[in-house]
């Protein structure tokens, strides 16, 4: 059977699908992913807590040049293939260069369920891929739109203080700085509950997901294939990143998944802002509609079948 906090999402799709009367407020959202987030970063912190060394530099190397390569391989396939406009396929490469934090979470549960080895950095590889996914997929645009309003320093203030790299980077500090025992009062009850925040989350993920897909936008069908076609390619690039790296099939498997998945939290808040011009809805029919249920539902098992294969 699929991991419980999956059905939780399957639980929120199918609800939505049949038009129940089941929301979820966006008060309540709002304090779930900032949790989510929070608690991602305490995380980390706390698994990287006395374990800083420099060997972690090639790895955060090798993720960063993963997040600016994504954007640059596909903004001229979304434009040639998919047939969007520039503002468009800028908007699509920031949302799948960048990264999903919910995914992440269902990725790093699903490890720890299976006992799969993880190394205490993978709650940076969010940042580490977010960040310069959006400014390279802003810039390119800014290069095909030389009369594109903005300046650069606005886009880096833009990706750098949105409220999830906040959290994430705060909730990372934090964690580093007191460790598993020191304020264990807090972070142990933020950690503790992070399963039932994140089965919560993924809930109303569902629901949004449906209300993304009905009516059936088969008008956009290249951007549908796009969807699903896109994540079992991209997570090709995280597994040779991870296995060239010599990253344990945990951290591998998660950095495969983030490669895989879609913003729809950093990612929109960046472009809305940058290319007004952009269809926002059109990206998270793609990011929230099917990338994300195809990466938490088929995408997780199957990128840890291929992984078992090619490290056996």
């Amino acid at each position: 059977m699929p991991d419980i906090i999956v059905m939780f999402f399957l639980l929120g799709l199918i609800a939505g699908l049949v038009r129940s009367d089941l929301v979820v407020p966006k008060a309540a959202y709002d304090l779930l992913s900032l949790m989510l987030m929070l608690t991602i970063g305490l995380k980390g912190g706390i698994a990287l807590h006395g374990q800083l060394r420099l060997s972690l530099l090639p790895e955060l190397a090798g993720v960063i040049l993963i997040g600016a390569l994504t954007p640059l391989i596909l903004l001229p396939l979304l434009r040639k293939v998919v047939r969007l406009s520039s503002a468009n396929s800028a908007s699509l490469a920031a949302h799948y260069g960048s990264v999903s934090a919910g995914t992440f979470a269902v990725a790093l549960a699903y490890s720890q369920t299976h006992q799969l080895p993880i190394g205490p950095e993978v709650t940076l590889y969010l940042v580490m891929l977010e960040l310069p996914a959006i400014i390279m997929a802003l810039l390119l645009y800014r290069r095909l739109n030389p009369a594109s309003q903005g300046s650069l320093g606005s886009l880096w203030h833009e990706a750098l203080t949105n409220r999830g790299v906040i959290l994430l980077v705060g909730g990372v500090v934090i964690g580093f700085m007191y460790g598993p025992v020191n304020g264990a009062d807090v972070t142990g009850l933020l950690t503790g509950a992070f399963q039932v925040v994140l089965a919560l989350f993924l809930l109303d993920m569902g629901l949004t997901a449906a209300t993304t897909l009905r009516p059936f936008p088969a008008r956009h069908w290249r951007v549908l294939v796009f969807a699903l076609v896109a994540p079992p390619i991209l997570a090709m690039s995280g597994m040779l990143m991870g296995i060239w790296l010599a990253l344990p099939i945990g951290s591998t498997l998660i950095l495969a998944t983030m490669t895989a998945s879609a913003s729809y939290i950093a990612a929109p808040a960046a472009i809305r802002n940058a290319i007004p011009e952009a269809d926002i809805g059109l990206a998270m029919l793609a990011a929230l509609g099917l990338t994300f249920p195809f990466n938490v539902m088929i995408g997780i098992p199957l990128y840890h079948g291929w992984l078992t294969m090619l490290m056996s």
